[in-house]
């Protein structure tokens, strides 16, 4: 864009610098046919100005453009904002759909644990009587054996008796 603006502005002060070196041969009047009439007119001016009407058009072509450019752009960059901050809530929403799940994961987990504790603690204790059950069975067994023991040992060792 630079360079055609350079070589337009050198092609307008070019043919300035010709109209201004040839200005006699611009103002001289000659009869000009327009298709239905003959006009009297320096042909030099005449051109001259459709130039200048020709650069005008341009100039104000250019802003329209940079002006339309310049809108659209504020009103693709307020879209993306609008669309961002869409993101950003669907995201935190997001955030907070994983925290909430996260949470009642933890509760269920720590119920379960807390239900897997209960039963392990109710089985130890049911082991723990069934425990004491047996070993005071086991003790009655084994003082009943060494009662039998010393039965027989008491009666092997004490004198017979002939009656």
């Amino acid at each position: 864009m630079r360079l055609f603006t350079l070589l337009l502005l050198l092609i307008l002060t070019v043919t300035g610098a010709i109209a201004a070196l040839n200005w006699a041969a611009f103002v001289v009047p000659v009869y000009l046919s327009v298709g239905f009439a003959v006009i009297y007119v320096p042909v030099g001016l005449l051109m001259l100005g459709l130039l200048v009407c020709t650069t005008v058009l341009f100039l104000l072509y250019v802003v329209y453009l940079q002006t339309s450019s310049l809108l659209e752009t504020r009103r693709l960059s307020r879209k993306l904002e609008a669309n961002i901050a869409l993101a950003e809530k669907a995201e935190a929403s997001r955030f907070t759909e994983l925290r909430s799940a996260l949470e009642s994961e933890m509760v269920k987990q720590a119920n379960r644990e807390a239900e897997s504790r209960a039963a392990m603690l109710t089985r130890i204790d049911l082991l723990g009587k069934e425990l004491n059950v047996s070993l005071g069975q086991s003790t009655n067994t084994l003082a009943a054996h060494i009662g039998e023991f010393e039965d027989r040992f008491v009666k092997t060792t004490s004198p017979v008796r002939v009656a």
